[in-house]
């Protein structure tokens, strides 16, 4: 019996040992998170075996055919040559484009009782309560906030929040533990209901998709998934108040998908005052630059020839997790209001002279036409860098 505990014993220590060895080999060498793109057509087994062989799987990435593999070294290279692999991509991440010192203005304890409702004052520049009578009967959209997700308590979000996912973690909430998401999302819709802020739609339903840690930043294949998720429940907006000064060819398959699945997908253009970040930077993508309340570019807004139109993002007063409020200020702000917008105008039937494709029913490019067309022009006459085709206008956008 002694005999036999030893050599269980022996036995074990062996197979410790053993897997000892692998995880040291394994990290001996630089190891990175990346995105392992297959050719079609390759089955379960060999990409499970590819996987396995050479790296630590994380999740799969169905929009783009792929697989996130942490690996390295040897390893990598033996991946990249696999006749079955199309690419490897790095898994690049992404940040939240706001003001950083949001917590600390928003510290304190939840209000008792919510401040009364105010117009936000970009909310008025754009005009879009003028919209509202229009729009008050029309059809609920479906916007997702891919952001850090939203404060599914707030007395001013939650008749509107209709689900969401969280993709850094399946098993975690879709809440939000930053605070940006939160305010993103009272810009897009937040209630009119007497208390707080209203935002550009407030008939929207909105749908949280957590792509961003509690420090605001998250991976590309975290957001390929949100893309992925939106798609698969049919969403029609999705707003990106997200972004990276590079992209890769995982992230813009993943948005070409999003928006020939017929999704409007809006995003900032960038804090840096310098060219226009990913994904916004995307022809397929709405980039929005920022202005403030005297109508002239933030300093901090990025500006190129990819910028499509501006709104307001300065000192924007709107919804913050813990059932607060607080003022901020990033194309993370501007961007919300054109997608509100481009929600409202999906919520009406497609205008006349828009529907460039004859199917009856708004296409992406054709929102984004009638939005550009519809703003009021500032700076250089007609399309410029830094405002696009100039300030964006719901009002006048749904006429």
């Amino acid at each position: 019996m002694e005999k036999r505990r030893n050599v269980l014993l022996i036995g074990v220590v062996y197979i410790a040992l053993l897997v000892w060895f692998s995880i040291t080999q394994v990290h001996a060498e630089p190891s990175s998170r990346k995105i392992v793109v297959f050719k079609p057509g390759v089955s379960e087994t060999v990409r499970s075996e590819i996987v396995r062989t050479h790296g630590i799987s994380v999740k799969r990435l169905h929009l783009i055919n792929s697989d996130v593999v942490i690996t390295g070294g040897a390893s990598l290279k033996e991946i990249e040559k696999n006749p079955n692999v199309l690419r490897v991509d790095d898994d690049m991440v992404a940040q939240a484009l706001g003001n950083n010192d949001a917590r600390a203005q928003a510290k304190g304890k939840t209000p008792v009782l919510p401040p009364a409702e105010q117009l936000p004052w970009g909310i008025d520049r754009i005009d879009a309560e003028q919209a509202w009578g229009i729009t008050a009967l029309t059809p609920k959209i479906k916007i997702g906030v891919i952001d850090t997700g939203i404060d599914l308590s707030h007395a001013d979000l939650k008749t509107n929040i209709k689900g969401g996912v969280n993709t850094i973690s399946s098993r975690q909430s879709y809440a939000d533990d930053n605070g940006h998401g939160t305010h993103v999302a009272g810009i897009i819709g937040a209630l009119h209901n007497t208390i707080g802020v209203v935002g550009v739609d407030p008939n929207a339903d909105l749908y949280s998709i957590k792509v961003l840690n509690r420090n605001g930043s998250g991976y590309f294949s975290d957001i390929i998934e949100g893309l992925d998720w939106a798609i698969a429940n049919h969403l029609d907006v999705v707003n990106m108040s997200l972004g990276a000064s590079s992209g890769n060819a995982s992230l813009q398959d993943a948005i070409k998908r999003t928006h020939d699945a017929g999704i409007v997908i809006v995003a900032a253009a960038g804090n840096e005052s310098g060219p226009v970040i990913y994904p916004a930077a995307y022809p397929e993508v709405i980039a929005v630059s920022a202005t403030d309340q005297n109508n002239a570019i933030a300093y901090f807004s990025n500006f190129g020839p990819e910028v499509d139109v501006s709104a307001p993002g300065v000192n924007i007063y709107s919804t913050y997790m813990g059932g607060k409020y607080a003022t901020l200020s990033g194309t993370s702000m501007a961007s919300p209001h054109v997608a509100g917008t481009a929600a409202l105008v999906l919520s009406l039937p497609i205008s006349f002279g828009y529907d460039a494709n004859g199917d009856g029913k708004w296409q992406p490019e054709e929102v984004l036409k009638k939005i550009q067309d519809t703003a009021t022009d500032k700076g250089t006459p007609g399309f410029d860098n830094w405002f696009g085709a100039g300030i964006v206008n719901a009002y006048l956008a749904i006429q």
